[in-house]
């Protein structure tokens, strides 16, 4: 994207996106809601902090806009100036007052993967453990690496979500999406292609969340 195609981006969202849209947190717990988004806009992702929004004349870029009072923004534009240029991560081409302008990444998350019955082959699995090395290398640390948080594309893995990279607590939630993986997802789910109803995937992560609570 040229100079002038990103700069009338980011005119249109200070003119129309900007002044339109309602976004709120009402609890960090759970997905930011968007009660409007002016159109032509579509919405693409609701985070706990932030919704992720694009413009179909822009395709490639998506803009990532954090609910008001929710922090977390700074500490991404810092990740963003980290991790610099790499295939398994997004880039921020723009940042200013609480939302950030992102390269887009295209996939399907690994925890749609499952419930469509996609195969997730072990390269994606190996793709995110080398991409979250590179971010450790430029002293970060990866946080809330779960199911939807990471996609694949095109039998390559991505990371999508940076955003707690600065966090120095130790977070296990990859470690043990993979030992599910190895033992459970690999050997059963994968020969057979089958896909899980998104009800029993949902009582699978609240359930980990609350046992991760209480082992806290």
């Amino acid at each position: 994207m040229d100079k002038l195609h990103i700069n009338s981006l980011i005119e249109n969202i200070h003119k129309q996106l900007l002044p339109q849209i309602h976004i709120e947190s009402i609890d960090p717990h759970n997905p930011v809601e968007v009660h409007h988004l002016p159109e032509p806009w579509q919405l693409l992702g609701q985070g706990n902090y932030a919704a992720v929004v694009y413009h179909p004349d822009y395709p490639d870029r998506v803009v990532k806009i954090y609910a008001p009072g929710r922090p977390g923004f700074d500490e991404e534009l810092e990740v963003y100036k980290r991790l610099g240029s790499h295939p398994a991560f997004s880039e921020c081409l723009y940042a200013q007052n609480s939302f950030l302008v992102l390269k887009r990444l295209y996939g399907t998350t690994l925890y749609d993967c499952m419930h469509f019955g996609i195969r997730i082959p072990p390269r994606v699995i190996r793709d995110i453990d080398a991409a979250l090395d590179y971010a450790r290398d430029r002293g970060l640390f990866p946080h809330d690496i779960h199911g939807r948080n990471v996609m694949m594309h095109q039998g390559k893995g991505l990371v999508v979500d940076v955003s707690d990279f600065l966090h120095m607590e130790g977070c296990y939630k990859w470690n043990h999406l993979k030992i599910a993986y190895y033992w459970l997802y690999l050997p059963i789910f994968y020969p057979l292609g089958i896909g899980v109803p998104y009800p029993v995937l949902d009582i699978v992560r609240k359930t980990y969340r609350q046992l991760s609570a209480w082992r806290k």
